[in-house]
């Protein structure tokens, strides 16, 4: 009996600590130390009201914005995929006809509007919903910007320059632009007298 009244105090301990108290410090910890991170990174407009998150991209197709990565899931935004929330790639393989048929159109698109394509803006992510690009795929779409907002180039790219997220721990990745955050900022950018 010794020995059975041990394993179930053991268990009722072990299941308090693991079920309770550790998921209550961490979400403490989260709400404490990170909330923002904790609460999903949303953005929200001038208004207070939610925009976005910098985790998740968002399509742009306007020329008065900078674009984002093709997505092959529309960032969730589809009526079949916003209540799953799916995420991933198309898994063509390189070769697949679907899939250069996919990329060929969107090249055209962007020779159309006299942006040099850069492989950010032709090729999905794997999630589908990266919020990044380039800086070289901000660059390339500044002139098609400025003219279509009536603004200097020279503002737009400065502009650019001061979104761009550097590395990761200053090493790891690539530097790149939010997209979201970019053309937030490209609406609050009053034009030079």
């Amino acid at each position: 009996m010794s020995q059975l009244n041990k394993a179930v105090r053991s268990t009722l301990a072990l299941w308090l600590l693991t079920a309770f108290l550790y998921p209550l410090f961490m979400l403490l910890c989260g709400q404490i130390a990170f909330s923002f991170q904790a609460n999903g990174s949303l953005i929200t407009n001038s208004q207070g009201t939610v925009v976005g998150s910098t985790l998740i991209g968002q399509p742009f197709n306007s020329d008065r914005y900078f674009w984002s990565r093709p997505s092959t899931v529309e960032y969730s935004i589809s009526p079949e995929v916003a209540t799953t929330g799916v995420s991933g790639a198309s898994n063509l393989a390189p070769g697949n006809p679907e899939l250069l048929k996919r990329i060929q159109v969107e090249v055209a698109r962007l020779k159309q509007a006299n942006i040099q394509p850069t492989a950010d803006l032709v090729y999905t992510s794997g999630s589908g919903l990266d919020p990044h690009i380039s800086v070289a795929a901000a660059q390339a779409q500044v002139r098609r910007i400025a003219s279509a907002r009536n603004l200097n180039a020279a503002q737009i790219q400065t502009l650019v320059s001061q979104n761009i997220d550097g590395r990761f721990m200053g090493i790891f990745g690539e530097p790149g632009i939010n997209v979201l955050q970019l053309n937030m900022a490209l609406d609050a950018l009053q034009p030079v007298s």
